[in-house]
């Protein structure tokens, strides 16, 4: 073919980002690999890339799991412990371990506390403040972001259970309101 006739085609013009990817247009699904291999290969448990309007993230759940327990045989010179004499229906029963008095506030996510909204700053709560519902009693940060956490009740913070900069788990108790 003589080089006068050979005609190449324009590139595609760019796509507006609010239109949604043509069917042709197929996720590269080595890079999907690639992105996997990484989080395995650095133990890392999330991984997110964009390229123009194309945004891959790729995310991994790690299950712990618990040490197994080994019990260990007693000596046999351990006498066995004196019985508890039976509770007659006159005994109190015996309550639930006696904790801060009113509601938990548990964590809702995994994250780092922080008891005021910047360093040097005054806290949000102390023992013995009145709340509001919906007023902010401390932040857990989590994935880099500032999540407020509200008071799910109005009452008198009765006890703070964490400390500035702990690390928290879900469900763990970060204060008591009365």
């Amino acid at each position: 073919m003589p080089e006068s006739e050979f005609h190449a085609e324009p590139p595609p013009p760019e796509r507006a980002p609010d239109r949604a990817r043509p069917a042709s247009e197929a996720i590269d699904t080595r890079l999907v690999r690639r992105l996997a291999d990484i989080l395995k290969d650095t133990d890392l448990t999330t991984i997110e890339v964009e390229r123009g309007d194309l945004k891959i993230r790729v995310a991994r759940e790690i299950t712990i799991a618990a040490a197994p327990v080994v019990a260990q045989p007693l000596p046999a010179t351990v006498a066995p412990a004196p019985s508890a004499p039976p509770l007659s229906p006159e005994t109190p029963q015996p309550t639930a371990a006696a904790g801060p008095k009113g509601d938990v506030v548990t964590s809702p996510m995994v994250g780092t506390i922080y008891m005021q909204p910047q360093p040097g700053a005054k806290s949000f709560i102390h023992v013995g403040d009145r709340v509001d519902v919906g007023q902010t009693l401390l932040i857990i940060e989590a994935m880099k972001t500032m999540n407020p956490i509200p008071a799910p009740k109005g009452g008198i913070v009765t006890a703070i259970l964490i400390e500035d900069g702990q690390p928290v788990e879900y469900g763990e108790p970060l204060a008591v309101i009365d």
